[in-house]
């Protein structure tokens, strides 16, 4: 990727800082309405990332028609632009009235379970995805249960970097730069600690491994099973998305992960990999217009299987 100039950099990152500043100054209402409009506008002007969506959905629902396939793909633009609108509003949360845009939606049973391990001090990765709002659901994991450790990759732009890891600290959540992120994330996890992981984008073959998405072989992040392994930790699948009868989101959960280990590393990584990745694939399917329709999941393919993309 090119090294930006100084001038690109400001501009870019003034350009954010107004859009973020002028959509915390409007009532949640107004910037979600607003979020949807660019939503709207982002279907029709990004020709390129609606092809892939498109492309995804013939994949991943090739008993839909055509129209109900668009349906889907503008709703997922639509669910972005919410995203957007919500996020701009960080500044007016609190601890509160964070209940006014988030609920917590756990069965007892996983509550409980969830309590007593973090009550034994064992480390959790937290799974999420690219599905409902990533951003108020680390928010909300630091408010109603502890502060966290995300990992993520630095953006291209120091400043914009800067400005959302400021963001996603609000109440107390630290950022893990996703470069040799393996010594510190292991150190958190052997100390009972937790960590956010988002796990549902393409992986290069040399960082990951195969693994069924609907019905698809997906390559995925091997880097979560291999460190649940490496520090006797637990995968946690958590997700905040939206509901719209109750006009908020929703903290949902899938079933708590132990990682397979039967000593064959390799066959334990891929076994807990698949596990997680179907973990994601059910909240997706029960929410499709919520998750990242544009990103191409299965760009990277098994030896000898030919590209599923177009252009």
């Amino acid at each position: 990727m090119a090294q930006k100039n100084t001038p690109q950099i400001w501009i870019e990152y003034a350009l954010a800082k107004t859009l973020l500043v002028s959509l915390g100054l409007l009532p949640r209402g107004v910037a979600v309405g607003f979020g949807f409009l660019v939503g709207r506008i982002g279907y029709r002007v990004l020709g390129k990332l609606r092809r892939v969506g498109m492309r995804n959905l013939e994949i991943a629902y090739p008993e839909k028609s055509e129209a109900e396939r668009t349906a889907l793909l503008k709703a997922s633009f639509r669910n972005l632009g919410r995203t957007m609108g919500v996020v701009g509003g960080f500044g007016k949360v609190t601890r509160e009235n964070i209940t006014d845009l988030i609920e917590c939606e756990f069965d007892p049973e996983f509550a409980a379970e969830f309590a007593k391990i973090r009550e034994e001090g064992r480390g959790v990765i937290i799974l999420t995805g690219h599905v409902g709002n990533w951003e108020i659901f680390a928010l909300a994991y630091s408010m109603f249960f502890e502060p966290s450790n995300l990992l993520s990759r630095k953006m291209d732009n120091p400043l914009i970097d800067e400005m959302v890891r400021k963001l996603r600290a609000t109440f107390g959540n630290r950022q893990i730069d996703k470069i040799n992120s393996a010594g510190p994330i292991l150190r958190i996890l052997r100390s009972g600690g937790s960590v956010g992981i988002l796990a549902d984008v393409n992986t290069h073959p040399k960082e990951g491994v195969f693994a069924p998405f609907y019905g698809v072989e997906a390559c995925t992040t091997a880097g979560v099973a291999m460190l649940a392994l490496r520090a006797n930790a637990l995968i946690v699948p958590m997700f905040a998305v939206w509901n719209a009868e109750k006009a908020r989101y929703s903290m949902i959960n899938e079933r708590i992960i132990e990682p397979v280990d039967t000593g064959d590393r390799q066959k334990d990584i891929e076994e807990t990999t698949a596990q997680f990745t179907a973990a994601l694939e059910r909240v997706i399917r029960a929410c499709p217009e919520q998750w990242i329709w544009i990103h191409r999941r299965w760009k990277t393919r098994p030896p000898g299987q030919p590209d599923l993309y177009r252009d």
